[in-house]
């Protein structure tokens, strides 16, 4: 009986951020982390901590908790150098993380994702209502080509980007997909574009 020998992971030593919050949705989360890990990458979840030392969320379906360490406040450009890609989940995930107390402050995700925006090489995705989080900084999207979720296209329309009807949609540096059921769809964009960067072989 032959014995293939298995191919090294695409994502050896490559890093990915995850921003998580609570009504996150627990099997795309689950898979994000498994799928990449598979791969070989390191996959942080990053929030804001508020201070705390960590913060334990809820998902949407099932109130499965998670509890997250990262804090997506003390990431700056030399930590955004070490990462591969940046993602931004499905469920409601956007939404609680552009909340800011004071109407004139941007909330600390949206000015992470303004640094990021600032990083060609560094993979920014979105999944379904992701795109929510690009809002107060519409200006990064205005003419780039993404997908969403249906209740979002106006949004994204409104915010100057061009809206795709395709299930996962590649702009360079900026990967949209349509919901949370596309998201095996978008980890395997995810993996051959940062896999390309690695090996040509793929």
């Amino acid at each position: 009986m032959t014995t293939l020998n298995a191919l090294p992971p695409l994502l050896r030593d490559r890093k990915i951020g995850l921003l998580v919050e609570s009504d996150y949705v627990e099997e795309e989360i689950a898979y994000y982390r498994m799928r990449f890990a598979e791969e070989g990458a390191q996959v942080d979840l990053l929030t804001r901590l508020w201070g705390a030392e960590s913060l334990t969320f809820t998902g949407h379906e099932y109130q499965a908790p998670l509890t997250v360490s990262g804090d997506l406040e003390q990431v700056g450009y030399s930590d955004l150098h070490r990462y591969a890609a940046l993602i931004v989940p499905s469920g409601m995930v956007s939404d609680r993380l552009r909340y800011s107390p004071d109407p004139d402050t941007l909330a600390p995700a949206v000015s992470l994702l303004r640094r990021a925006f600032r990083l060609p090489r560094l993979l920014k995705v979105f999944s379904c209502h992701g795109l929510w989080l690009m809002s107060p900084v519409a200006e990064l999207i205005r003419g780039r080509r993404v997908t969403c979720h249906n209740n979002l296209i106006g949004d994204c329309r409104n915010m100057g980007a061009e809206y795709v009807d395709r299930d996962v949609v590649d702009d360079g540096d900026l990967l949209t997909g349509r919901t949370v059921a596309q998201a095996p769809q978008l980890a395997r964009a995810v993996i051959a574009r940062l896999a390309g960067e690695v090996r040509d072989d793929v």
